[in-house]
């Protein structure tokens, strides 16, 4: 069985900081500011391995003590997710932290329907037969979500 989804009780700190130096690596290959905001947007999506939602996001903020308005986590959502530092959960209207941000992949999302944890996958067999799907019909692939909901380790063994 794979680690793909953590135990709970791991040392999560330890996912936020290395999601940090990730993230700050990127911005800065990418010469992109990685601001205050968008590193608390960003902390927060990190926080769990849970898909959090932009309105979750600035229910946070606010009790943090910030003074924010949805405009600018959607903004900070943006520059996240166009720099692959996080994923949207199509189905959840959720976003969740990507541990590869410094490579190009097709990713698979897992999502556990009774804890709510969000695991990613990439296989590449499955990449590579979207790819060549999309190539035998002349399409061009400009995104892809592949999700597939079902029971974590934890919860399957209750």
């Amino acid at each position: 069985m794979s680690d793909l989804f953590p135990k709970k009780g791991h040392d999560h700190d330890r996912c936020v900081n290395s999601a940090l130096v990730q993230a700050e690596k990127v911005c800065e290959a990418e010469n992109a500011r990685f601001t205050d905001m968008r590193r608390k947007v960003f902390t927060l999506i990190w926080q769990s391995h849970k898909a959090v939602t932009a309105y979750e996001l600035l229910d946070a903020l606010t009790a943090e003590g910030q003074r924010v308005q949805p405009p600018t986590v959607y903004r900070a959502l943006e520059f996240l997710t166009e720099l692959g530092l996080v994923h949207r959960i199509e189905s959840l209207n959720a976003y969740f932290g990507c541990d590869r941000p410094d490579c190009e992949h097709l990713g698979q999302y897992f999502i556990c329907t009774k804890c709510g944890r969000v695991a990613e996958a990439v296989n590449e067999d499955m990449s590579n037969a979207v790819r060549k799907a999309a190539s035998g019909v002349g399409f061009t692939i400009e995104a892809t979500t592949v999700e597939i909901k079902g029971l974590c380790h934890d919860c399957a063994a209750h």
